[in-house]
């Protein structure tokens, strides 16, 4: 079996592949965000791709997540695993905890979210959406986190909002009120499109911030979230090591 992983902010090295080499392909729907990166992680064949570019241009709203999509299912991956940085929207998630994803609320407004700009005469296509994350693929991701000993919670609501700005006081309390429990601005669209690709999918969320909604700290920044990626991107990596050879 072949394994994609999406890296998202901070954590897409592209060291943790043996043997690796670089691969350029096109799609249908434009060029990946990142040349592709083959290897091996634990004997598996594994192919990476920085969800953002290698020197992170691309903003949430330009990832061609079309693209990064179709080209790791045409280079053969018969599965996706993901990582990004999300803002905490509950106490209990506290910073450098692990989340495995299992719903999204999608506040995006300018993305396309589907391959199908049109439908084939008399064959409209309707994906189920009802559990976008791959169940398989979440109970391993969380074997790896119990049996690394890592602080984490089984299972999370992300909302996903367009960015590139933070959200407002407002907007923070409004979705803790729609029952989200972290926030980003990748997840809901890269899932949404795998799904549809028949693409089994997992994201490893790691919580590096309380968005905003706490009035008892200052508002998440960037420098913030940089700070906790350098503290425990080693963590997420070493969940992904795990879970790979295991499948």
């Amino acid at each position: 079996m072949k394994i994609g992983i999406i890296g998202g902010s901070g954590l897409d090295d592209p060291s943790i592949l043996e043997h690796s080499s670089d691969l350029e392909l096109d799609t249908p729907y434009g060029l990946p965000n990142s040349t592709l990166r083959q290897g091996k992680i634990g004997g598996k064949d594994v192919v990476l791709l920085a969800r953002h570019g290698r020197s992170h241009t691309a903003t949430p709203t330009n990832v061609n997540y079309r693209a990064n999509i179709h080209a790791l299912k045409a280079v053969g991956c018969a599965a996706v695993l993901a990582t990004t940085a999300v803002g905490s929207l509950r106490q209990e998630i506290h910073r450098g905890d692990l989340v495995i994803l299992d719903q999204f609320i999608d506040f995006t407004k300018r993305r396309p979210v589907t391959f199908h700009d049109r439908f084939e005469p008399h064959n409209p296509v309707h994906t189920p959406m009802a559990d976008p994350f791959s169940d398989p693929l979440r109970g391993l991701c969380i074997a790896a986190c119990r049996q690394l000993g890592y602080r984490f919670h089984e299972k999370g609501t992300v909302v996903t909002i367009e960015g590139p700005r933070f959200s407002t006081r407002a907007e923070s309390n409004m979705f803790r009120l729609l029952g989200a429990d972290v926030v980003n601005m990748s997840v809901a669209t890269e899932c949404a499109l795998a799904a549809e690709a028949e693409l089994p999918y997992a994201a490893v969320a790691m919580s590096t911030d309380y968005d905003c909604w706490k009035t008892d700290e200052p508002p998440v920044s960037w420098e913030e979230i940089v700070n906790i990626f350098n503290e425990n991107a080693e963590k997420v990596t070493s969940v992904l090591i795990e879970v790979i050879k295991a499948m």
